[in-house]
C-alpha cells in the first residue's frame, strides 16, 4: 500500500485520533469544500447538488435522503457527488427544529396540551399511520420553509465560490499554458 505507515499504530494512538485528530476538527470540512470545488462539473450543476443535499437533510426520512437527494439531482441536471451533502451530527437539531415550526404551522399546541406522545411504543411497532399524525406530518411541514430558505442560500453561495474558483483555477492554467509555450524547453523554471 502507498501510504500506509511503517509502524501501524496501536490501540492507544489510534484511541486518541479517535477523540483528538492530529490534524484538527476542521480538516474533514476543509477536505470536502475542496472536494466539492473541484469538482469538474458547471457550477449549476455543483451548486444544484448541494442545494438538493441540504434540502432533503431538512425531511424526517433518514433511510432515504441519499436516494431522494440523487432524484432531485438528477431533475435539476445537478452533480450527484455535491448531492451527497449532509451532516448527522445535525440531524438531532434540524428535528427539533422542523418539530417545533411543524406545529406552530399546523397550530397544534392546543391540541397536544397535556398529551404526551411515546416515540418508542410509535417507533417499537412501526405502524405508519399511527406514526404519521402525530410525528412524521408535522416535521415534515415544518421542515419545508427551512429546507427552502438554506438551500436558496446554498446554492447562490456554491454557485458564485465554485464559479470563481473555476475562472481563478482557468486563468492560472492559461496562464501557465502561456509561459510553456514562450519558453523553450531546456529554459523552462521548476515550479
Amino acid at each position: 500500500m502507498l501510504f500506509r505507515r511503517r509502524k501501524p499504530a496501536g490501540f492507544k494512538e489510534k484511541m486518541r485520533e479517535l477523540l483528538w485528530p492530529r490534524k484538527g476538527f476542521l480538516r474533514p470540512i476543509r477536505y470536502l469544500t475542496m472536494r466539492v470545488l473541484r469538482l469538474s462539473a458547471s457550477p449549476h450543476a455543483v451548486a444544484a447538488g448541494v442545494a438538493a443535499g441540504v434540502f432533503v437533510s431538512w425531511t424526517p426520512f433518514i433511510g432515504v435522503h441519499f436516494v431522494m437527494a440523487f432524484v432531485i439531482t438528477y431533475f435539476l441536471s445537478g452533480s450527484m457527488v455535491a448531492a451527497a451533502f449532509g451532516n448527522p451530527l445535525t440531524y438531532p437539531f434540524i428535528w427539533g427544529i422542523t418539530w417545533e415550526i411543524g406545529h406552530l404551522l399546523l397550530s397544534r399546541e392546543d391540541q397536544l396540551a397535556g398529551q404526551t406522545v411515546d416515540l418508542a411504543a410509535l417507533f417499537h411497532k412501526l405502524n405508519f399511520t399511527e406514526l404519521w399524525k402525530p410525528v412524521l406530518e408535522p416535521m415534515l411541514v415544518g421542515a419545508i420553509p427551512p429546507a427552502i430558505v438554506t438551500s436558496v442560500a446554498l446554492y447562490a453561495l456554491t454557485f458564485y465560490t465554485v464559479k470563481g474558483f473555476q475562472t481563478r483555477r482557468h486563468i492560472r492554467l492559461m496562464e501557465r499554458a502561456r509561459l510553456r509555450l514562450a519558453v523553450p524547453a531546456g529554459d523552462m523554471p521548476s515550479v
